[in-house]
């Protein structure tokens, strides 16, 4: 196992310790088991160009929390972490359990302890339910994580994974697609799990939200792209603090540009059906061939 940086910002103190460093006194140490820290693995940009590398495994990642969502190594489908376990959403939407020893190339994970609770009825998309959800955060601060969990019952849900990727990677909206599958489920219940980024966050991760769902019978599930509410509750933990944790020994991370703008790409990653995929490329192709007009 390659050796891990691990970076805590305990943004209550607005201060940043580095495990390994305390200069001029104590500076308290990071416990595998912080209630009030986002536990972070790697960053979503290092992901969005195609560092799918396993940098922690899985039994590692439950030390850090018993709620959250991620990837597994080669981008090998959905993660959702629901009541300590790790459950696994496969390319066809089905759900495995992996095996502890199974690597991750991002994550975030948490302990979650519930602070806020919201009913939700008749909730048409997903713009409306990030607006519902957007309302809480900024009447209890905009600049703190969110984890949510969403339980209920859904009358549609649009969600996918994808089929595992193998070296040379490509970027993660380019394997997308090419390789994501997607499932619908109308009338249904079960759980969404979702993170709330602050806005200071655009560098390491994707501001805002971002969910991942798994059935109530646990065996189907995947990044969520399109949902409609029927009857459910969001119960939220807001967290302060983050710990983000980054691979040391490897070449392949440290090489990279990690300055390069990603967002138009995550977005693409985190949104793209694809029917609006095919639609792009086939807008694409046509304004390729069209005729250029003559000068006059």
């Amino acid at each position: 196992m390659k050796r891990k940086t691990c970076l805590r910002m305990a943004l209550v103190c607005i201060l940043v310790c580095l495990a390994s460093f305390s200069p001029g006194g104590s500076c308290e140490e990071n416990t595998l088991s912080d209630p009030e820290s986002i536990y972070q693995v790697a960053l979503l940009q290092s992901l969005a160009q195609g560092h799918f590398d396993g940098i922690i495994t899985v039994g590692e990642l439950r030390e850090h929390g018993d709620t959250g969502i991620g990837t597994f190594e080669g981008v090998n489908g959905e993660m959702i972490v629901l009541e300590g376990v790790v459950y696994q959403a496969i390319h066809d939407g089905s759900i495995v359990i992996p095996p502890d020893s199974e690597t991750v190339p991002f994550s975030n994970v948490t302990f979650f302890e519930p602070d806020i609770q919201i009913p939700l009825t008749d909730v048409p998309d997903m713009a409306s339910l990030q607006e519902q959800l957007n309302h809480m955060v900024r009447e209890n601060g905009a600049n703190l994580f969110y984890m949510v969990k969403i339980d209920g019952d859904f009358s549609a849900i649009k969600v996918r994974s994808e089929y595992k990727q193998e070296k040379p990677y490509r970027e993660l909206d380019v394997a997308l697609a090419a390789d994501q599958i997607e499932c619908d489920y109308e009338n249904i219940s079960g759980t969404m799990v979702g993170l709330y980024c602050p806005s200071f966050m655009s560098g390491l991760n994707s501001i805002g939200w971002h969910f991942h769902f798994i059935t109530e019978d646990l065996t189907r599930g995947g990044h969520v792209l399109q949902v409609s509410i029927g009857n459910a509750d969001a119960f939220f933990d807001s967290t302060p603090g983050f710990t983000l944790m980054l691979p040391e020994e490897d070449g392949d991370f440290q090489s990279m540009d990690l300055s390069r703008n990603m967002d138009e790409a995550i977005h693409r990653a985190e949104t793209a059906t694809i029917s609006n995929t095919l639609q792009e490329n086939a807008d694409a192709d046509a304004e390729q061939a069209a005729p250029e007009t003559p000068a006059d």
